[in-house]
Parts: structure tokens; C-alpha cells; sequence
């Protein structure tokens, strides 16, 4: 056990990382296609990229963890104040050449994976128990989500605030976001206490450790539940501020319902959490699915039959992400559970990599949700600043509705088939240690 200090402490490592994650997640795609005003298919591919290397930053952070064994708290340390320097360096509207845009997105993504890996994987070493993991990734979401809030109101007021041009107003609201998650960071890495596993049992080769991630079902179930979740929360988000200002032309109310969305996950995730605890996180996914696909639906019903798309739209969309969010919560509280059962399986023991790997298909999720959204746009004629098309208004209804409807039924189908219930940890365990203690010597 820790102190609740420290918990505390730990958790609010969240609230800075999703300072920079929503950021990004939020307007960086935006910022490209309206401030810069480059076309929405070159703006995706640049996002899509940015969001593949990603991916692979992740991996690749997880298997230098897995095979040196350095301190998760260490890595964070030492390029907690790079991070910073790349994330405004990512809105820096001064470089509008596309290989500019990308190298920018390159470098920030690295020192994110970097940092953000070794944190993520830090959760599975501050506690064996299911309960407590459960217990602490909700803590640590409920911090993101206020950083989710905050960033949703506070970014495009920021960029308004300290310059008369939002080329310039991104950036400076940038650094000033960067220069509260920094000192948060440096905190954390150097008072969290950091429980660390046999040095023979994280400095392995990475053939078997991959082989066994391979081989364990419930990691590879939970990977594509959680990657179709993930896409489908990124469509969402990513098209609200599209669809505030060219269907319900009224742009204002965009930061409003990304606001709204970002405090209502907040309050939620200690129901998401309890509900977890209670019931185990699979059974609360299932949950969380089934009010993401009627939200959905009511978005797309009401906005139809309604004069008014934005009240029509703004209570179910609220509503979506408050599933998302318990998707979010469960999908995290899954996997060190996943590779629990992995391991009771008589698979090698894998952290980081597996952190790693997860996330790698995460990115790769949402590089997807980027770049459809830019070559949906494209293809329907989208241009920046004016009044659309009949054709292009219905593309980004559907994209932001019926696409991620797709993809949460496709969450559902696999996390319908993943082995763990509430209590199979147990009963696996208590197995296994009852075939150990009657086996001859």
C-alpha cells in the first residue's frame, strides 16, 4: 500500500498528460484545417501520420523498458520539460509546410510516448489487487477529464486572449498549458514511491514476450475492443467543433459541448468505477456500450426531427461521452487484468511492452478516426470558413454519429468474447496454487 498522498499525487500525473493528449486530440486537427486553412485531406494525412509514429513511439518505449529496466519515474523526470518545449512546438502556426507540421508532430509525440508509457505501465507495480487498480485508474481518469474540461474551454479562450491571430494565440496558449503540466510532472516522478519487479523478470528478450502477448487471448480481445472504442470516441469529439460551426452555425456552443463533455466523463467516472468495482470492468463495457449506441441514435433522430440541432444534439452527444469514458476506465482497468490471466496461464510475465503495444493500437485507432475525417471532408466537398453544401453537412452528421456507432458494435462483439469475469482471477489463481501444492517433488 501507498500513502493516499502519494495516490493522489500519482493520479493528478493524468491531468497533466491530458492537458497535452485533449489538446491534440481536441483542436490540433482543427487548428490545421481552420487557422491554417490547409485542405482537410492534407490535414488528415499529416494528423494520421503524426498519430501512426505514435503508435510505434509507444512500442518502441516499451520494449527500452522492458529491456533495460530503468526507472518509470526516471524516464518522466528527464524529459518531462522536452515534452513541454514539443507540445507548443506542435501548434507553432509559423510552420505550414507539411513536413514541417510533421517533423513538429514527431518530436511531441515521441517525448509523449516516453513519458506517457512508463506512467501508464507505473499503475500495474502500485498494486497486485484488481479492486485497488480499479480504484487508482479511475482516480487517474477522473484528473483527465477535468483536464479534458478544461482544455475544451480553456485552449481556444487562451488563443483568443494573448495574441489578435489565432496562428499566434494557439501557441502562446500552448506554452502556457505546457508551463502547468510541467511542474505537475516533475512532482510526481520525483515523490511517488516506485515498486519494482526482480530484475530478472523484466530483462528478457522481447521474442518471447511478444510470442506471449500473441498467445494470450484476453490482451489481444481487449486490444481490438478498446482500438474500436477509442476510434469511435475520436470521431466524435473531432467533429464537434465541424458541426457546432457548419450545421448548427453556432461555434461558440462547440467549446461549450467539448466543455460539457469533458466535465460530465469527470463526474462520472466515480460511478464508472464503483460500477467496475462491483460488477468487474467487462460487465461495466458492456454497459457503457449500450448507452454509447442509444445516445447515438437519439443524436441522430432528434437532430433530424428538431428545429433546433444544437439543444437536439448537445444532451446525447454529453451523454456519449460519459459511455466513452467508461469505456475509457474499464479498457485501462482490463489490462493489467488481461495480463494477469496471461500470466496465471503459464505465459511470461510482460509490463511495459504490453503497455506499450496497447497503446500502440490505440494510436492506430485514432490515426484511422484523423484521417477519415479528413478524406470524408475532402471527397464531399468541405471548405474552410464558408457556408457548405447539403452533401457536406450530412457527411459530417454521419461521421460524427453513425461512424462511431459502427465501431461501438464492433467493441461490443469482442469484449463479449473476453474470458475475464468479475471473479475468474481467483478462481484461476486458486487453481493453479492447488495444482502446485499436490504436485509430487
Amino acid at each position: 500500500m501507498i500513502a493516499r498522498r502519494s495516490i493522489l499525487l500519482f493520479a493528478s500525473g493524468d491531468f497533466a498528460f491530458n492537458l497535452y493528449w485533449q489538446s491534440i486530440n481536441l483542436y490540433l486537427l482543427f487548428f490545421y484545417i481552420d487557422v491554417l486553412a490547409l485542405p482537410p485531406a492534407t490535414a488528415g494525412l499529416v494528423f494520421m501520420v503524426g498519430a501512426l509514429w505514435d503508435g510505434v513511439a509507444d512500442l518502441l518505449t516499451g520494449i527500452f523498458a522492458e529491456r533495460t529496466g530503468v526507472s518509470y519515474a526516471r524516464m518522466i523526470g528527464w524529459l518531462t520539460v522536452p515534452l513541454g518545449m514539443g507540445f507548443v512546438w506542435a501548434f507553432w502556426g509559423g510552420m505550414t509546410s507539411v513536413g514541417g507540421l510533421i517533423a513538429a508532430q514527431v518530436l511531441f509525440r515521441s517525448f509523449y510516448a516516453a513519458t506517457n508509457v512508463p506512467y501508464a505501465a507505473w499503475t500495474g507495480r502500485l498494486s497486485a489487487h484488481s479492486a485497488t487498480r480499479t480504484m487508482l485508474t479511475g482516480l487517474r481518469m477522473t484528473f483527465g477529464a477535468a483536464a479534458a474540461a478544461a482544455v475544451a474551454m480553456g485552449l481556444p479562450a487562451l488563443a483568443r486572449l494573448t495574441a489578435s491571430s489565432p496562428v499566434l494565440g494557439y501557441p502562446r496558449a500552448a506554452a502556457m498549458l505546457a508551463g502547468l503540466a510541467t511542474p505537475i510532472l516533475l512532482l510526481m516522478a520525483w515523490q511517488v514511491p516506485e515498486p519494482r519487479r526482480p530484475a530478472q523478470q523484466t530483462r528478457r528478450a522481447e521474442g518471447p514476450k511478444l510470442a506471449a502477448l500473441l498467445r494470450n487471448r484476453a490482451f489481444m480481445l481487449l486490444n481490438i475492443a478498446a482500438a474500436a472504442g477509442g476510434a469511435a470516441a475520436a470521431l466524435l469529439v473531432q467533429s464537434v467543433p465541424y458541426y457546432f460551426r457548419y450545421v448548427a452555425h453556432d461555434p461558440g456552443r462547440g467549446a461549450q459541448a467539448l466543455a460539457a463533455m469533458g466535465v460530465a466523463s469527470a463526474l462520472a467516472l466515480p460511478l464508472w468505477t464503483a460500477l467496475a468495482t462491483r460488477m468487474g470492468a467487462r460487465a461495466a463495457w458492456l454497459v457503457a456500450i449500450a448507452l454509447a449506441l442509444a445516445s447515438l441514435a437519439a443524436a441522430f433522430v432528434l437532430g433530424h426531427s428538431t428545429a433546433d440541432p444544437t439543444l437536439s444534439t448537445v444532451v446525447p452527444i454529453i451523454l456519449a461521452a460519459i459511455a466513452f469514458a467508461g469505456i475509457n476506465l474499464t479498457a485501462w482497468s482490463l489490462l493489467p487484468d488481461s495480463l494477469d490471466w496471461g500470466e496465471i496461464q503459464g505465459q511470461p510475465r510482460v509490463e511495459a511492452l504490453a503497455f506499450g503495444a496497447f497503446a500502440f493500437l490505440q494510436k492506430a485507432a485514432l490515426a484511422g478516426a484523423g484521417m477519415a475525417i479528413g478524406a470524408v471532408y475532402a471527397s464531399n466537398g468541405f471548405n474552410a470558413g464558408v457556408t457548405q453544401t447539403a452533401g457536406t453537412i450530412a457527411s459530417i452528421r454521419w461521421l460524427m454519429l453513425a461512424g462511431p456507432g459502427i465501431l461501438i458494435l464492433a467493441s461490443a462483439l469482442a469484449i463479449a468474447a473476453h474470458p475475464l469475469r468479475c471473479d475468474t482471477l481467483a478462481t484461476l489463481g486458486a487453481r493453479r496454487d492447488a495444482a502446485r501444492a499436490i504436485r509430487p517433488a
